[in-house]
């Protein structure tokens, strides 16, 4: 198998695993909605999870060039809920 092939199954593995941690994110969202949590307090306690482990993982400067690459993905409009993929 050339390294091209694999580098290939390489992304549809990671693909996949994202697209599972997606669906559990999903889920977890709508357990705590149903639980009477609102969705404000759901995403802050997300965002807060997710920092605490990115830090946890790769330390402060590189979870800080994390939160500036989301801000420019932000500002480009990648986030947006009626961004159409072409």
């Amino acid at each position: 198998m050339r390294d091209n092939d694999l580098s290939d199954i390489d992304e549809m593995i990671v693909y996949e695993k994202m697209q599972t941690a997606m669906e559990h994110q999903v889920e977890a969202w709508a357990d705590g909605v149903a639980d009477g949590i609102e969705p404000e307090i759901i995403a802050d306690a997300a965002l807060v999870t997710v920092m605490r482990e990115t830090v946890k993982l790769y330390g402060e400067d590189d979870a800080e060039a994390l939160l500036e690459d989301l801000k420019q993905r932000l500002a480009a409009g990648e986030f947006s809920p009626d961004r159409r993929i072409q």
